[in-house]
C-alpha cells in the first residue's frame, strides 16, 4: 500500500468532462500520470503556466480538503469509514454547471446553489474530522495572511480549514490566479467545456484521494452513494 502524505475526499467527475478538465489541467488523477493539454486558441499565456498551482489536485471539486492522519489513524480505517459514510448518504443532482471567474482564477460551478451539496460536504466534513490531524501553527498562520471572517476563523479553529460548513462553495479549479487575464481566459475555456458540461451535473460517488511525496493527488478508491 502506497505512503500517502495527506487525504481528502473529493467529487471527481466521469466521462468527457473528467478527460477534459483532466487534460486542460495536464495531470489525471485516475490514471496517475501526466497528459497532454487540449489546443485552445487566443489564451494570453502558455497553459502549463496558467494551471501550475491547481495541476497537481487534479480535476475534482474539494468536498473535504486535504488533511494528515492523525497520530494512530490509518488509511484502512479511513477507507472503511469512507464506505460506511457514503453507504448512507444520497447521490447529489446539480441542476446546472457553468463555468465563470471566481476572483482571479477561473473554475466550473453551480448555476445556483445547491443545499443537497452543500449538506454532503458537511456531513463530510464532520463524520471524518476524527482523521484529521491539527494543523500546524506555520500552517493556521499562512490561512490568516489571506484575513479571515469571524466565522472561517472559527472553522479554521474547529475544523482545520477556513472555507468549510456555511462557507463552503463548490467549484471546479482550473487555473490559478491570473490577475487581469482572468475574464479572457474564462471566455477561451467556455467553448471548450460548454459542450461537454453535464446538465444536470449528478454525483454519484465521492473519492478518497491521496498526496504522493511529489505533492501530486491520486484517486485511490471510489465509493458510491448509495443512501
Amino acid at each position: 500500500m502506497t505512503a500517502y502524505r495527506r487525504y481528502g475526499i473529493y467529487a471527481v467527475p466521469h466521462g468527457a468532462f473528467y478527460a477534459t478538465g483532466a487534460a486542460w489541467l495536464g495531470w489525471d488523477s485516475v490514471a496517475g500520470c501526466t497528459v497532454a493539454p487540449p489546443t485552445v486558441e487566443g489564451l494570453p499565456r502558455p497553459v502549463a503556466e496558467m494551471t501550475a498551482t491547481p495541476r497537481k489536485y487534479g480535476f475534482h471539486g474539494t468536498v473535504k480538503p486535504p488533511f494528515r492522519l492523525a497520530e494512530g489513524m490509518t488509511e484502512t480505517a479511513l477507507r472503511d469509514a469512507m464506505a460506511a459514510l457514503c453507504a448512507g448518504l444520497a447521490p447529489v443532482e446539480i441542476p446546472a454547471l457553468t463555468l465563470r471567474r471566481l476572483g482571479g482564477f477561473v473554475a466550473v460551478v453551480p448555476a445556483f446553489p445547491a443545499e443537497a451539496l452543500a449538506h454532503l460536504a458537511a456531513e463530510t466534513v464532520r463524520r471524518l474530522d476524527r482523521f484529521r490531524a491539527a494543523p500546524s501553527q506555520s500552517e493556521l498562520d499562512r490561512r490568516r495572511k489571506s484575513g479571515l471572517s469571524a466565522r472561517q476563523e472559527a472553522n479554521l479553529v474547529q475544523w482545520g480549514y477556513p472555507y468549510v460548513m456555511e462557507e463552503f462553495r463548490f467549484h471546479m479549479t482550473l487555473t490559478g490566479r491570473l490577475g487581469q487575464d482572468a475574464d479572457r481566459v474564462a471566455e477561451r475555456l467556455r467553448k471548450l467545456f460548454t459542450p461537454i458540461l453535464p446538465q444536470p451535473y449528478r454525483i454519484d460517488d465521492l473519492a478518497l484521494v491521496g498526496e504522493d511525496a511529489q505533492g501530486r493527488f491520486h484517486v485511490i478508491q471510489r465509493y458510491g452513494l448509495s443512501g
